[in-house]
């Protein structure tokens, strides 16, 4: 349309439930993350499947209840499915390939590299999902924390990216594989910023400690864990009980965004109000120093 830019994201990934639709429900909302995080409103996608070799009626019916869920998330977005591919794999998988449109002027694009020294970081959901599902996969997670899990995960981020803008945001990303540190970092250095990060302020989902405690840990943690270097007190930080949270790989996680510090608690109130009930302070953006780790690590 004229007047408007076309953005593309695409996500994949397998099954971490055994519930077809609400997998399908939690695949859209994680493919449509980076659209919404730009500031954007998703126009249409395609789908990417893998499914089991099985007996026809039965893969019917997975394929049927996955992208029943898939479909219900997507049309309360406004983005419309228009094909996709099917192939048989040794595991459940799911994936789309998403259109948005932006203003062609970006004048409404939220970017990573935007923040500003004073800017306050807001964290629209609690973390935790791949502990909780490491857990989940060997027995050992508690009903209640998936429960509470997979409700998080099937919230979508439309609404409180369009309250972020509303609210001055600065720049904006959504959670995903890389973990609350590591999508911090991608917006602390085109920024030119340093950031403190506030561990006990973090929202975290119910179980989420205990698992991490216990070394249950996402297969993707360590490669995430990398990222220590990023951190000017990461001695000190490593004893606390939420510090291996930040490494933690989400999916369909919340979105992590500057906002002037003024309007903190209006943007709060605000994303309360729409359902965002975890929805939190965690820290705020410094001027860079001289220090090469940009992040630091507050433990009180």
């Amino acid at each position: 349309p004229r007047g408007k830019a076309m953005v593309h994201s695409v996500d994949f990934f397998r099954a971490l439930v055994d519930d077809p639709y609400l997998f399908g429900r939690i695949a859209a909302n994680h493919a449509l993350g980076d659209i919404f995080a730009m500031g954007a409103e998703a126009q249409a996608a395609t789908a990417i499947v893998t499914v089991p070799p099985g007996l026809e009626n039965k893969v019917e019916d997975v394929l049927f209840q996955m992208m029943s869920g898939a479909v219900e998330v997507l049309n309360e977005a406004g983005c419309a499915l228009v094909g996709g591919h099917t192939g048989e794999g040794r595991e459940l998988a799911l994936g789309f390939a998403v259109n948005g449109l932006i203003d062609e002027n970006l004048d409404s694009v939220m970017r990573k590299g935007g923040m500003r020294p004073g800017d306050a970081l807001i964290l629209t959901k609690p973390i935790g999902t791949g502990t909780l599902f490491a857990a989940h996969a060997r027995l050992q997670a508690r009903g209640a924390w998936i429960d509470a899990a997979l409700d998080v995960m099937c919230q979508s981020n439309r609404l409180a990216a369009h309250c972020l803008r509303e609210h001055g945001a600065t720049a904006c990303t959504d959670l995903t594989g890389f973990g609350l540190l590591g999508h911090l970092v991608e917006m602390t250095r085109p920024s030119g910023v340093d950031a403190e990060l506030n561990l006990s302020a973090l929202p975290v989902l119910e179980g989420a400690e205990e698992t991490s405690a216990a070394g249950i840990l996402s297969s993707l943690q360590p490669a995430n864990v990398r990222l220590r270097r990023a951190l000017r007190n990461q001695q000190e930080a490593v004893s606390h009980p939420r510090y291996p949270l930040i490494f933690d790989p989400q999916t369909a996680g919340g979105l992590l965004a500057s906002i002037p510090a003024d309007r903190v608690s209006a943007c709060l109130g605000a994303l309360r109000a729409l359902g965002y009930q975890h929805a939190a302070a965690i820290g705020r953006v410094l001027s860079q120093g001289e220090a090469i780790e940009p992040i630091i690590l507050v433990l009180e």
